[in-house]
């Protein structure tokens, strides 16, 4: 079964240079401003989200677990 996840986005740090969307282009797309919005956290595997988080230059994107809230990333 796969895992999951609640996927947040803080338009506070996200500086819209679209590495999430790249990897994992069913769970984000970038608005009218440009920054990151998590549309769909089951729409790609766990892994590509977590491959695009790690791409990102400002940890603007919060990963958790969604039974247990553990915080996956970052």
């Amino acid at each position: 079964m796969a895992r999951k996840v609640r996927v947040r986005v803080d338009h506070n740090l996200c500086v819209g240079n679209a590495m999430c969307e790249t990897f994992a282009p069913h769970v984000f797309r970038l608005n009218d401003d440009r920054q990151s919005e998590a549309v769909d956290p089951d729409g790609d595997p766990f892994e590509q989200i977590m491959e695009g988080c790690g791409e990102l230059p400002m940890s603007a994107i919060t990963v958790e677990d969604a039974e247990t809230g553990e915080q996956l990333f970052p």
